[in-house]
């Protein structure tokens, strides 16, 4: 049988398990929080008091802050390309409306809350160029993504795994920041996405868990090879207008790092959290090159941390379209 449809069997037999996960780690629409809910009510007598002390607020956060933001808004709002690639994957069929796609369009129903309220914030908070933050946007879709998983769902898994869980990481970061700067509404409504990203982590993280107990070896060689290549950022293809693709990921990683809502040190911790949580060191009956990439995966974010000391940052801080500093100042 070939590995093609090896992996088919897998995600077929895991598929019976579906709706336990749906009710596991997502939640109803009528219960879960929804933008409005965080948001100024336009049909509220004091709407425009509460979008003037929204704008008052925001006039306290920083320029980097700002380029952060915009940067996690375009990545949520990106969603089309992330679900339409999700539904390619191996054993999740949108025709058959089988349980996996089910999955997918409630996962990616979650996700799109996300950027309706960010955007939003964005917008009302009149301290971005909105009609730039657009045009990016239109181009990451345009541009879709290339992440070296292919149609493999092991691959694939892997790379929601480790994302939800970096994403998470840079929700949380901003919420903290926002809150130490006094906006306090926008802290909760960065903790909240950043709360999804995390129980969507879980989520990705336990197929993987189920996939090592039926073929431990070829989930092995697939995060192996994931954490080989390295996992690319969806938003990796990211450009301002003008430009030519990708030209703006690496300038607004450097803002990320240095502002601390994403870093190096968090890239080599997520791997380190995932060897742990899939208890690569234990797992049994693997094939002598799935042991081999057992010994490199442990290794590696060892490796990985010492890279991780010698990147230098640029002094100068790039001035993005999105965020004129005349509108910070």
């Amino acid at each position: 049988m070939s590995i093609t449809n090896i992996r088919l069997e897998v995600m077929q037999f895991l598929e019976k398990n579906v709706d336990s996960f749906i009710d596991q780690f997502l939640i109803p629409v009528e219960k879960i929080w929804q933008p409005s809910d965080f948001l100024p009510d336009s049909q509220s007598d004091t709407f425009f008091e509460d979008v003037k002390e929204l704008r008052e607020i925001a006039k306290e956060l920083p320029y980097d802050f700002w380029v952060a933001m915009v940067g996690d808004t375009i990545t949520e709002e990106a969603l089309p390309t992330y679900e339409s690639w999700l539904m390619e994957v191996e054993g999740i069929d949108n025709l058959e409306r089988n349980g996996w796609s089910r999955w997918i369009r409630q996962w990616t129903g979650e996700e799109n809350r996300h950027g309706d309220l960010l955007n939003k914030y964005l917008y009302l908070s009149g301290r971005v160029n909105m009609r730039e933050v657009e045009m990016t946007t239109q181009h990451l879709i345009n541009d879709g993504f290339d992440i070296g998983t292919g149609r493999d769902p092991y691959k694939n898994f892997v790379y929601t795994s480790f994302q939800e869980l970096a994403t998470y990481v840079s929700h949380n970061r901003v919420s903290q920041i926002a809150k130490q700067y006094g906006d306090n509404k926008l802290s909760k409504v960065c903790k909240m996405i950043a709360g999804d990203e995390m129980r969507h982590h879980h989520a990705y993280s336990e197929f993987v868990n189920q996939i090592f107990k039926v073929d431990p070896s070829e989930m092995m060689l697939a995060f192996q090879y994931m954490m080989k290549q390295k996992i690319t950022m969806p938003a990796h293809f990211l450009r301002e207008s003008g430009q030519s693709i990708s030209t703006a990921f690496n300038q607004f990683s450097d803002s990320a790092q240095k502002l601390g809502v994403y870093t190096a040190n968090d890239y080599v911790d997520i791997m380190q959290k995932l060897i742990e949580k899939w208890q690569i060191d234990k797992i049994g009956s693997l094939t002598d090159e799935a042991e081999k990439a057992r010994d490199y995966l442990m290794k590696l974010p060892a490796r990985m941390a010492k890279i991780s000391e010698r990147l230098v940052l640029p002094e100068e801080t790039h001035i993005f379209k999105w965020v004129q500093p005349a509108l910070i100042s």
